[in-house]
């Protein structure tokens, strides 16, 4: 802890009381409950929960609301949180192809199996602000807010049937068998990474930060100009293996977004022209993440395509060195801790090249007027 003067601590504590002040807002109006933040802040809750890479909506709630909405303070909390939590079990892969759908919509095809459905989605809203919400008193619907779809076979699944995109083959190790994926919370990183280690560092990367490098590579910064094969949000079920019953076992059920992007490939010396693919994959609804996810994870395997590596966005230690928002946040905010001893050594510094410019600067004036008035002679 810093305590720059007498009585920092107390100053802190102070500090704390008033945070808690201000978080609790008016005391005439009622203080927000866990539910209501997750249920009508539900994409707040969801990015938190994302981001924090921990699915528990009751927990990112509370977060959301310690944090004042902060969602990255919230994201930081709930990441702490995590870190005390122990490891019982590694889940086994969730098939996303038999995912219980609230939503899937399809850019490249119009008429698919299982049909186009939009969900609850902001897609088709005018952007003005509602007055109705003001004062909004509680209505009953009869509209289904469940998943409502079916298992439907994926876009991608649907191109391959036709060799017309990359196959999806695991990973083996140098003896065949196949690899388990690295895990970035337990091992530090060493590039360059496998694509599994971008994945995971991508998923609880920062939005804004992703939108933006998504964006780029639309504009030219990394020739990536796909089509969004497959969006879809639902909910799929969670399995564990135990040892003692010699097969898998439900224990629950998660929502995730789920893209997959599409890219024109012209082939190469030993691939042919296909499709090639961007993935994304986050918890709760987040399309906006996700898409952005599958655009960078793209072009971060330019290496792989043998394609210039010409963008940021197409250079994986700039992407995962930065795209983490809680290493970002301490880092810009380490700022705010005092620095008196080092400021003031630079303070020190700064006036004694000032006084040594000074000098050479009135001796470089006598020296040039000299000249001058020789050549003028």
């Amino acid at each position: 802890m810093y305590v720059a003067v007498k009585g920092g601590e107390t100053a802190i504590d102070n500090a704390h009381r008033l945070l808690a002040e201000k978080r609790r807002g008016d005391r005439r109006l009622p203080a927000l409950t866990l539910g209501q933040i997750a249920e009508q802040l539900a994409l707040s809750v969801a990015r938190v929960m994302a981001e924090g890479a921990l699915y528990d909506t009751q927990l990112a709630a509370l977060a959301v609301k310690q944090a004042r909405g902060d969602l990255i303070e919230a994201i930081f909390l709930l990441r702490a949180y995590r870190t005390t939590l122990p490891r019982l079990y590694d889940s086994v892969p969730v098939d996303t192809g038999a995912m219980l759908i609230e939503r899937r919509i399809s850019a490249c095809f119009k008429d698919l199996p299982g049909g186009q459905l939009l969900g609850p989605t902001f897609d088709y809203t005018h952007r003005l602000l509602d007055p109705n919400l003001v004062g909004e008193e509680e209505q009953t619907t009869d509209l289904q807010t469940g998943p409502v779809g079916d298992a439907v076979v994926r876009v991608s699944d649907l191109l391959a049937n036709d060799d017309l995109i990359e196959g999806e083959e695991p990973v083996t190790n140098g003896q065949g068998a196949e690899q388990e994926p690295g895990d970035m919370t337990r091992e530090p990183l060493s590039y360059p990474l496998s694509r599994e280690q971008r994945l995971q560092a991508l998923a609880r990367g920062d939005e804004g930060f992703l939108l933006a490098l998504g964006y780029s590579t639309q504009r030219g910064y990394g020739r990536n100009h796909p089509f969004a094969g497959e969006i879809r949000i639902g909910a799929v079920e969670v399995e564990i293996d135990l040892p003692e019953l010699g097969h898998a076992v439900p224990i629950g059920r998660v929502q995730l977004t789920e893209c997959q992007m599409v890219n024109q490939f012209r082939g190469s010396s030993d691939r042919p022209p296909q499709f090639t693919r961007g993935y994304g994959l986050v918890f709760g609804q987040s399309e906006r993440k996700a898409m952005s996810m599958a655009l960078v994870d793209r072009a971060l395997r330019a290496r792989e395509f043998e394609e210039d590596i010409i963008a940021p966005a197409q250079d994986e230690e700039f992407v995962v060195s930065h795209c983490d928002n809680v290493q970002a946040t301490g880092f810009v905010e380490h700022l705010k801790l005092p620095h008196y001893v080092d400021f003031q050594s630079e303070l020190q510094l700064i006036r004694t090249l000032r006084k040594e410019w000074a000098d050479g600067a009135g001796t470089d004036d006598d020296e040039d007027t000299g000249f001058s008035q020789e050549a003028a002679e």
